[in-house]
């Protein structure tokens, strides 16, 4: 079986995605890194959050950033590239590059990055605590080469 280093999500601009001056709101694309995110997991039939027993598992965040580099609008449709930057022993950092897609080609407007760290939180007492990434995952996933970060 191969590994899964990227992973590519399409969506149209939705109206309430859009402030006063037509433009996407910056907080939209923070969204759409978790919703790339949740598309990579399902693909792989891996949930993205588990409920087993006496703890909840998931994925919160610990970093997130975005750069932008030009303006999408009401209707466009938009491409979110995922790369998986780098797994550790319980964190995934994750590398977006986020393009404007028309009939003609592809606008890079913006770039994101986020890690994630996999973690439980037991029932009784509501602690987090960080675990090891399931196997059942890391079976599945790799590293991006440098060469697929950049594009």
């Amino acid at each position: 079986m191969s590994k899964t280093s990227q992973h590519t999500y399409r969506r149209r601009v939705e109206f309430s995605e859009t402030d006063m001056a037509g433009i996407v709101h910056f907080s939209n694309f923070f969204r759409w890194m978790e919703a790339a995110e949740a598309s990579l997991f399902r693909d792989l039939s891996i949930p993205l959050f588990q409920i087993s027993g006496d703890h909840h598992g998931g994925w919160p965040r610990v970093r997130a950033s975005c750069s932008y580099h030009a303006p999408i609008y009401f209707e466009d449709e938009v491409e979110i590239k995922l790369s998986i930057k780098a797994i550790k022993i319980r964190a995934i950092e994750y590398a977006f590059r986020f393009y404007k897609v028309t009939e003609s080609d592809k606008q890079h407007i913006a770039s994101g990055e986020m890690t994630t760290v996999f973690a439980r939180k037991a029932k009784e007492d509501g602690k987090l605590e960080s675990m090891s990434i399931p196997k059942e995952l890391l079976d599945q996933i790799e590293d991006a080469s440098p060469e697929a970060l950049k594009a």
